[in-house]
This record gives C-alpha cells, sequence and structure tokens, in this order.
C-alpha cells in the first residue's frame, strides 16, 4: 500500500470544481490516477464546495438550544446548528454535547467544524457542517474523475473524527 499526500490544494470555497482541484494537484505531483486507487478527501473541503458553510449571525437559537448551550458552556447558535444536525442528543456536558447525527453516527457536536472556516471579510463567525449526503457526494466526485481520467477510483470522504 502507498499512500500519498497531494500538495497544493487550494483554499476551497462553495461551487469549486473538487475534481480539477484533485487532478491539478495530481498532475503537479506527476501522478496519474489508475484504476484501484482510492481518494480520501477530507470532509471539509467537500462541504465548503457544497456550501455548508453557516455565519452564526444569520442563525436564531431555540429556547431549547438555549438551554443546552447553558449546561455546555456553548455559543447557542453553535448549540441551535447541533440540533439541527441531530436526530438525538444522548449527553451535555461542560463543553460538549454528544448526539446522534442525522447520518446515523454518533459524534461531538454533531461534527461541526470550527477551525479554519473563513467567510468573505474573515470578521464573522462561521462554522462549516458535514455534507447532507456524503455517498452522493463521494459518487459525484468519482464520476468526475472517471470521465476525466478513465480510471475506476474509488473515493472516500473522511474527517478526523474517524467516520468515513
Amino acid at each position: 500500500m502507498l499512500l500519498t499526500a497531494l500538495s497544493g490544494i487550494p483554499n476551497v470555497h462553495e461551487g469549486d470544481d473538487v475534481a480539477a482541484l484533485l487532478l491539478d494537484a495530481l498532475g503537479r505531483g506527476g501522478l496519474t490516477l489508475c484504476d484501484g486507487d482510492v481518494v480520501a478527501v477530507a470532509q471539509k473541503i467537500i462541504s465548503k464546495a457544497e456550501g455548508r458553510q453557516v455565519r452564526l449571525a444569520e442563525v436564531t437559537p431555540t429556547a431549547r438550544a438555549a438551554e443546552l448551550a447553558a449546561q455546555a458552556g456553548k455559543d447557542p447558535r453553535l448549540v441551535e446548528l447541533i440540533l439541527r444536525e441531530s436526530v438525538e442528543v444522548s449527553r451535555v456536558r461542560p463543553g460538549v454535547i454528544i448526539v446522534r447525527h442525522r447520518l446515523g453516527f454518533t459524534s461531538a457536536n454533531a461534527g461541526i467544524d470550527r477551525s479554519n472556516v473563513q467567510t468573505g471579510g474573515g470578521k464573522e463567525e462561521a462554522v462549516l457542517l458535514l455534507p447532507v449526503d456524503p455517498d452522493a457526494s463521494a459518487a459525484r466526485l468519482r464520476a468526475a474523475l472517471y470521465a476525466a481520467t478513465g480510471a475506476t477510483a474509488g473515493v472516500v470522504i473522511t474527517d478526523s473524527h474517524g467516520r468515513p
């Protein structure tokens, strides 16, 4: 098994063509996609390209979100998004809310990411939600890579919390 990190992937924005970005990075690295290769793509890249970034200023928390935010010591707007992305709250502790995500897995804070999320001017607080349907996102990316290269490669959308 050979693992190769692609360098030079730029900061991704809504509407960016992820397949084109990956193919450019492969080309710069002197690499070609081959049948049987597996491309692992960070969830953050897919979420950004699919417009899953939310400005916290645009979120109005419900009473339930405010209640849980007080228990967890979190921004009520963030907690509102956690609730919207979840089907069940399992546990609330200072600093963390454990939920059953709408995609079926259990995670802290519904997988919502606050790191390296930039808004237009960089002054507004924003977060990044997980893709709406990561399986469909992976299938679209796989089809685009196949159309461009003819290679039958697998695509995995992954995240640092270990859930594909």
